[in-house]
């Protein structure tokens, strides 16, 4: 469910994240120990040192655990056997964006899914083996009993989307694709561990679905939520003191070239697997321009960013094809430095529409997908104003359809204008 829980994180993030939060306008539907929010503003207060109005009580969350679903040869076509069929249970589910409605009621967006795959050994008799795959993503609400000032008990319900990929033996499917929404249920406990950290366990129960032979899911967890309460009058006034450059806009204009191959590609889907490669490899870019908007910044480091991108791109095989995305963007400005302030961007939950369904030969799913990034640059001159960046990107549906060969780009130089 990862394309339902994008569009929500970039739709959401991009209207309701364009304006900053007063004290006053917070303080309607925030929690009671939420202490006021932010001082008068001040000559250096650029409106973006406070949780923009949606972002506010919003949160995100992973949670690392448990999966069960009783795979065995039922799912299997007539005709079909395997000798032994291993099932792991690691998974992880990640919460990619959730609000609190005031202190009983809350609502979130996630994907879960295994770390390991469904195996099925010794095919027919002989040697081969396949795996199947199995994503989950999840729209619910929650309903919060609190017993006492940190624990809480909550109940848990709402939509899954299940998404199977099966295999063939041969040219004869074995176990079938499947895709299809239905009921999540579930619930568990919160500690609040500090005033924007929860620790939360608990259980999610989907049932099977006999059309397509599908088992039923159980997911049981724990792990650690990140609530973004507003933030202290202080640490306001605190961060528009220090007086770092955080720019609020920034053009930008970019080249991607094959030229240097596909290594770095590699080496972070493969190698370090913190990105994603694909199967549709780009020769180029024509024409690529972005535009970001600052919404939200710490006193040095973290900034906020909301975006829109578009490009022109050729295909190994020179297809022709255009991408028009709006993104959310985590900067990290880990060096500060005298010429230049050096920074590492990260871009998840792009929703895009990419012009062409089949590129080279290869379906990549539907006409929408979505957009990741990530980014190494600087901001240069005294008032940071020249912007140079090395950039990774990808495009893909995230295994939500069974069509998914995923746009492989390789990196691309960017300039832009800060202001």
């Amino acid at each position: 469910m990862r394309l339902l829980a994008r569009v929500l994180i970039a739709a959401g993030l991009t209207y309701c994240l364009s304006v900053p939060a007063t004290a006053q306008q917070l303080g309607a539907g925030a929690d009671t120990d939420i202490p006021p929010t932010a001082p008068q503003q001040s000559s250096r207060d650029d409106g973006r040192a406070q949780y923009p109005r949606g972002l506010a009580n919003s949160f995100v969350s992973l949670t690392v655990g448990y999966i069960h679903y009783p795979f065995s040869e039922r799912q299997l076509e007539p005709g079909q056997q395997a000798t032994s069929i291993d099932v792991p249970h690691v998974a992880a589910r990640a919460v990619l964006f959730g609000h609190h409605f005031g202190k009983y009621w809350s609502a979130q967006a996630s994907y879960m899914r295994p770390v390991k795959y469904v195996r099925y050994s010794n095919l027919n008799g002989s040697d081969a083996s396949r795996t199947v795959w199995m994503h989950f993503g999840t729209v619910t609400l929650q309903a919060r009993r609190p017993v006492g000032e940190r624990l809480s008990f909550y109940g848990e319900g709402g939509l899954a989307i299940t998404t199977r990929g099966g295999f063939d033996v041969g040219q004869t499917p074995a176990v079938k694709d499947a895709h299809f929404a239905s009921l999540l249920l579930g619930g568990g406990l919160e500690y609040r561990m500090t005033r924007a950290v929860d620790f939360v366990a608990g259980s999610a129960y989907i049932p099977p679905r006999s059309k397509d032979t599908n088992p039923f899911t159980l997911f049981t967890s724990a792990g650690v939520r990140y609530n973004m309460r507003p933030l202290p009058a202080a640490r306001v006034a605190e961060t528009i003191d220090a007086g770092f450059t955080f720019p609020a806009n920034l053009v930008q204009a970019g080249y991607a070239t094959d030229a240097f191959g596909f290594g770095v590609n590699n080496f972070f889907s493969k190698t370090v697997p913190v990105f994603w490669g694909g199967h549709v490899e780009v020769k180029r870019s024509v024409l690529s321009v972005q535009y970001q908007r600052n919404v939200f910044h710490t006193k040095k480091v973290f900034a906020f960013d909301v975006g829109a991108a578009f490009t022109e791109w050729r295909s190994h095989d020179s297809d022709g094809f255009r991408t028009l995305s709006a993104f959310p963007v985590a900067r990290f400005t880990f060096l500060r430095l005298k010429p230049a302030d050096v920074y590492f961007a990260y871009s998840v939950a792009g929703p895009t529409y990419i012009s062409k369904v089949v590129i080279d030969g290869l379906h990549t799913g539907s006409h929408f997908t979505f957009q990741d990034f990530m980014a190494l640059g600087l901001f240069v001159g005294s008032k940071r104003r020249l912007n140079v960046e090395i950039n990774l990107n990808h495009y893909s549906n995230g295994n939500l359809l069974n069509e998914n060969a995923g746009v492989k780009i390789p990196l691309a130089l960017k300039l832009g204008y800060a202001f």
